[in-house]
């Protein structure tokens, strides 16, 4: 008798949490800062504090589904089976959705990063370069994935700590033209120079920054030992990132007067360019280039394992849980990398204006996954409630944490119609669920 294709479990602790970092640390931190120090200033710092909060809350509840059920299309498969088939339906593909959103967005800065070099080089080039060599790496066995990931994770966090480093020695150093001290948070309109609002709003884009990390319930299907390995990956990862934001952030700002910090380049290649270390601005600048180059390569693996996920609960074609002799789910790579071909074409278009369009979208549907985990969550508990039943990994503060997160999200889409940029995102999100809806009825009209 032949043997079943199955996923491999090729993925250890060390893999997830490099991948669920890799997902986290990458453009919303290198490039997309620039937007939220314009909006904020120092007080970024803060956003990002109360964002990692609220993710971290958000992240414990999916870690208690991914434990009891370790399965591939995470957060889709447990509001089908504990909300409604709807739910189910709606949350898989939206995530699909957000993370092709999010992938387009990293191919958009990709270009942007090789000019820093090669400033004549066309920006659609790099974008298809980079496609291509991710797809062709995602074609192979997981764990040549998870060992891709965990090296590019590695360079990210390793940069952000030597910058850290450098950035405090800089500052200690008290040469010109730094202040011998953190004046820099405080001496340019106050640690809050645009006001509370202005914090407020630029916490949209520090939640795009932290979307990702839900990669940690998407690899629970090929995690090795699950009840093992997610609950460290998820209980240490978060306070890794909250250094690491707040961190790099609070160096940045205490080295240059935030208002000086522009859009042309990631803020941390520009500002040690501006203070004439050529050669850190250039390491730099490889950093947040591995940096987009690893989160299109979980994008793309998430996006391939969801649409597995949902084929296998008959919410998609079967053909996607289709898999090739290493269990890699080869149509649902294909399509999903296929699709961002749009952002080549797009970045060909108008590559000055991709990147915020795609970020605003993104914001938007992040938004509904994390709700849907939040409010899973709840009808997850009141299942096991009913059937006498503890789950071993329990999320903190439940069920309070679980409505001040749904209550910060809904004011995450509120905070997006005051921000022109993003307008057009929130018109999209309605139409958009309006658009699942009618799939979901068609689907179940053909059954």
């Amino acid at each position: 008798m032949q043997k079943k294709k199955e996923m491999q479990r090729g993925l250890k602790n060390r893999h997830l949490q490099m991948i669920a970092l890799g997902g986290a640390i990458g453009t919303g931190l290198f490039y997309g800062s620039a937007s939220t120090i314009k909006l904020a200033g120092p007080s970024v710092m803060a956003a990002y504090l109360i964002g990692g909060i609220v993710v971290f809350l958000i992240m414990r509840m999916l870690g208690e589904m991914a434990v009891e059920e370790p399965v591939s299309g995470s957060f889709s498969h447990y509001a089908a089976k504990y909300w409604a088939g709807f739910p189910g339906f709606f949350s898989g593909w939206n995530y699909w959705f957000n993370y092709v959103v999010v992938s387009m967005a990293e191919l958009s800065v990709v270009g942007i990063y090789m000019n820093y070099w090669l400033p004549d080089l066309p920006q659609w080039v790099s974008a298809l370069a980079t496609l291509i060599v991710i797809t062709a790496l995602n074609l192979a066995a997981v764990r040549a994935y998870g060992e891709m990931e965990f090296w590019m994770a590695i360079v990210k966090v390793a940069a952000i700590v030597l910058m850290i480093v450098l950035g405090l020695w800089l500052i200690f150093q008290g040469a010109e033209p730094f202040p011998a001290n953190f004046s820099n948070l405080w001496a340019h309109g106050g640690f809050l120079p645009n006001g509370l609002w202005g914090m407020m709003l630029s916490l949209t884009v520090v939640m795009f920054s932290f979307g990702g990390i839900e990669l940690i319930g998407i690899t629970a299907g090929e995690a090795a030992d699950p009840e093992r390995s997610i609950p460290r990956a998820v209980n240490q990862v978060i306070g890794r990132i909250l250094i690491f934001y707040v961190g790099s952030m609070a160096v940045l700002m205490a080295l240059w007067p935030w208002d000086e910090v522009g859009m042309e380049a990631s803020p941390f290649v520009q500002i040690f360019s501006n203070v004439g270390i050529l050669s850190a601005a250039h390491i730099l600048n490889f950093v947040v280039l591995t940096a987009a180059i690893s989160v299109y390569n979980s994008a793309i693996y998430s996006n391939s394992r969801m649409l597995y996920g949902l084929a296998a609960g008959g919410d998609a074609p079967k053909i996607f849980a289709a898999l090739s002799r290493q269990g890699v789910p080869v149509v649902g790579i294909l399509v999903s990398s296929g699709v961002t071909l749009i952002a080549v074409f797009l970045n060909y278009l108008f590559p000055d204006q991709v990147f915020m369009l795609f970020l605003s979208i993104a914001m938007a549907s992040v938004i509904i996954s994390w709700g849907t985990i939040v409010i899973t969550h709840l009808k997850f508990r009141r299942f096991y409630k009913k059937t006498d039943r503890r789950a071993k990994f329990r999320a903190p503060l439940f069920p309070v944490a679980n409505y001040l997160c749904l209550a910060f999200l809904v004011m995450m889409y509120l905070l997006m119609t005051q921000i022109p940029d993003m307008q057009i995102a929130v018109a999209i999100l309605p139409l958009w669920l309006l658009l699942l809806r009618l799939a979901y009825r068609r689907k179940k009209g053909r059954e």
